[in-house]
């Protein structure tokens, strides 16, 4: 999975639409290999991101769970943890 689409389900608040469209963005520049299409292709792209994006929110607006919602702070806190983890590791090598 691309390192930079991220978990999008679960949380107080939920997912904007911004962040959905991100993740869309993101998924489509990695199939189609390309950060920005050529003219030729800006269409496709373009209706690809805005598909991917639709069915993303179609998803997470099904999803149910019984887990309580993640708070976005407290994620946000372990991942910069497990990254100052992980660079510390790759700087001592």
């Amino acid at each position: 999975m691309c390192r930079n689409i991220r978990t999008l389900h679960n949380f107080e608040p939920p997912a904007t639409r911004d962040e959905v469209s991100a993740a869309a963005l993101q998924y489509v520049r990695k199939v189609s290999g390309a950060t920005r299409p050529s003219q030729a292709n800006q269409a496709a792209f373009d209706a690809a991101v805005a598909e991917v994006a639709a069915t993303t929110q179609w998803l997470l607006d099904q999803l149910v769970t019984t887990a309580p919602p993640k708070d976005r702070e407290v994620e946000a806190a372990k991942a910069r943890a497990r990254a100052e983890a992980r660079y510390a590791r790759v700087s001592r090598a």
